[in-house]
Formats: structure tokens, sequence, C-alpha cells
């Protein structure tokens, strides 16, 4: 099933606060916000202990999801499957806003053995869309808008997400980096293949 197709149905979020990540260049360093301060600290001055130092994304938002993910080498696995699936021409798509739920290559290593290379068959095509579909949400859901709760993603079935002061889990699934920014929708890395019950 195409994921154009799969666009219509998903429910919204609820919103709730969440501190948001900036990510490096590669989409996956994460930083903590600094604690309150009268002024700015920059890494190397006094006062910035709890800061490291990343660079921002450089023209992300002019990049389609599908063009993010072939670009970082996290997600060579998951560029794969998204070729594997017939989903690159969706996932470039400038109409498309959408949620992306990212699993890192380790992520895909960690399915039992000989899960992805069966996924990857031809023959699998439908069943392997229908997997990376449970991983996107209709619409731009930034981590400031995640909320617990059950939502509803483009394969039609339901995630759970729970937010906490310490994590964000999508299922069993740690939220590991926020708000990669793309010209159609916003990617979440995770550590964990999210697979439909």
């Amino acid at each position: 099933m195409a994921l154009g197709l799969l666009l219509f149905g998903a429910a919204p979020l609820a919103v709730t606060a969440f501190p948001q990540q900036a990510v490096s260049d590669t989409h996956m360093s994460q930083v903590e916000e600094p604690a309150a301060a009268e002024e700015p600290t920059e890494v190397g001055q006094p006062g910035a202990e709890e800061l490291t130092e990343v660079e921002q994304p450089t023209a992300a938002t002019e990049q389609s999801i599908a063009e993010i993910a072939a670009g970082d080498e996290n997600f060579e696995i998951l560029t794969a499957a998204i070729e594997a699936a017939g989903l690159t021409e969706a996932l470039s798509n400038p109409e498309l806003s959408v949620t992306v739920f990212a699993p890192t290559d380790e992520a895909f290593e960690a399915l039992p053995e000989g899960t992805l290379d069966t996924l990857l068959l031809p023959e699998n095509r439908d069943q392997l869309a229908q997997i990376l579909s449970y991983h996107v949400l209709d619409g731009e859901v930034l981590s400031t808008d995640l909320a617990s709760g059950e939502v509803d993603t483009l394969a039609g079935a339901p995630i759970t997400v729970v937010v906490s002061e310490e994590a964000v889990t999508i299922n069993e699934a740690n939220v590991v980096a926020t708000d990669i920014e793309a010209s159609n929708g916003v990617i979440h890395v995770i550590d964990s293949v999210l697979l439909p019950m």
C-alpha cells in the first residue's frame, strides 16, 4: 500500500511540554537545554559545563524526509527499506506533511536473525510498507507536541506514546533524538523497530 494512500484518518495528538533537543548535522547527537541563565553561555566559557558543542543542521528543511535519511549513515538500512517498499517517492513528496519515528541501523540489526532479509525481498514489499507506515503519523508533530496516549499511524494501527520527565517512548522504543525538520515533515529517531501487533 502506498504511503500517499495512507494519509487519511490519522488522529491528532494532544499537546504537552517536552524539552526540545538540538541535533547535529548527522542528525544523531542530542543536547540538553542548559539551565536558565541571565546571559547566554558559549561552549568553553564559564557556566557552559552542561552544554555540548553541536552544529545545527544546514538546509535540513530544504531536504525531504527521504533525502535526510539517505544522507545519514545511521539510516542506511532504513533507506534501503524505504526503497524496497517503494516509498521513496512518497517520502520525497513536498506536498506531504508527516512525522516519522526513524529506527537507526542498530535498531534494524537487533531484529531476530533473518527478519530484515526476509522483509527486503520483493515478494514482501506490501508487508514492509505496512511496517514502515506504522512508524509514520499524519502531520508534523514536534517533540513539544508529544503527549502520552495512543495515536493512530498511517498503517491504521495505533502506537503508544509515553512522555515522562526522563524519556519519551513509542511502544517500547526510546526516542533518542528529536525534531529533525524536513521539507515535508519531521523525524524523531528511535532505538527499536516498531512492529504492528
